[in-house]
């Protein structure tokens, strides 16, 4: 149904193969000419690829407004992009957890997540366009979407924060180390290796596996929210994977200040209650209005930041001394 649609829309389709060159270009430049040795990514580094790549996502949502279908597309390309970008902040803190877990080398992490964006560009196109044909079938299901949205934001919103995550809980996790032929070094960076005509995975593979269950399970959050701000696949896929792409670099830049911006999870968790309520009102025949949509996304989460910046968290020892002295 979306290359149909596609095929029928001249600017979508030039576009779409647009957005396809970009990719490529990415996965050989990156990995076949940049980055052919392992290393670590300084900060600089990844804040330099952070502007590349939302500069690089502003200009193909202008691209959608010039070329495309004008500017209520490009902003919904945008409201998409932002409302992923910020979703994906929650991605950081489980995949540091991980690469602690198996205390991966900061060498290695640039390669790791590199292949754990690539196996994202397939499942989440799986995902999107599997869920738009369902919806083009049956479009109560985006109802569903907006009570699951609205349940999720409401069960963030009073978590702790610190929640502990155990690896070593993942199904995955147990089925590979059953099954396969676990090695205990990481062999120089390499997932897979032959010995003596046998094949061996380093825990490197197992780290793989668990950022791929990992990003699936956000998935589940991140998309049903895209599909509440619009139903365009194009538009859904193109932003969705641009924020992806810039994901790795935000990782490398945040993954030690992350902690501080504590209050974001608050505003995600309000951002997809928001999404959730809007899709919902339409079955009362309520709409709002998509510049406003934007607006209001981009305010809780620079009001989220701002206050983790202006009222640091208390620490464990603060809140049980407050607590002593209460008692």
């Amino acid at each position: 149904m979306f290359l149909i649609s596609l095929l029928d829309n001249t600017s979508e389709t030039l576009l779409f193969g647009l957005f396809g060159i970009i990719i490529i270009l990415f996965l050989v430049v990156d990995l076949g000419l940049l980055n052919k040795k392992a290393h670590k990514i300084s900060t600089k580094s990844a804040l330099y690829q952070s502007i590349f790549w939302v500069a690089i996502s502003v200009g193909f949502g202008y691209l959608i407004y010039a070329y495309g279908d004008g500017a209520d597309a490009s902003l919904t390309f945008f409201t998409a992009y932002l409302t992923e970008y910020a979703l994906s902040v929650d991605n950081i803190f489980v995949i540091l957890l991980i690469l602690k877990y198996f205390a991966v080398k900061d060498i290695y992490y640039h390669n790791i997540l590199f292949w754990g964006i690539l196996g994202a560009l397939i499942f989440r196109a799986i995902f999107i366009f599997l869920g738009a044909f369902l919806i083009s079938k049956f479009y109560w299901i985006l109802y569903i979407f907006g009570v699951f949205l609205v349940y999720s934001g409401i069960k963030i919103f009073f978590e702790d924060g610190e929640e502990e995550i155990d690896p070593s809980k993942n199904p995955l996790l147990k089925m590979a180390r059953k099954y396969l032929s676990i090695t205990k070094g990481d062999y120089g960076g390499r997932f897979v290796l032959r010995r003596n005509g046998k094949l061996l995975f380093t825990p490197l593979f197992l780290v793989i596996i668990l950022i791929e269950t990992t990003d699936l399970i956000f998935a589940v959050d991140s998309i049903p929210a895209a599909f509440a701000i619009t139903q365009n696949e194009f538009l859904i896929y193109t932003s969705n994977i641009f924020a992806i792409l810039g994901l790795r670099a935000k990782f490398f830049l945040l993954a030690g200040i992350i902690e501080k911006f504590y209050l974001l999870q608050k505003g995600l968790s309000f951002i997809l209650i928001f999404i959730g309520a809007k899709m919902l009102l339409e079955i009362v025949h309520i709409e709002i209005d998509i510049t406003l949509s934007f607006m209001i996304i981009i305010f809780t989460l620079a009001a989220s930041i701002i206050m983790s910046l202006i009222v640091p968290q208390k620490s464990k020892e603060e809140e049980t001394s407050e607590t002593t002295l209460e008692k």
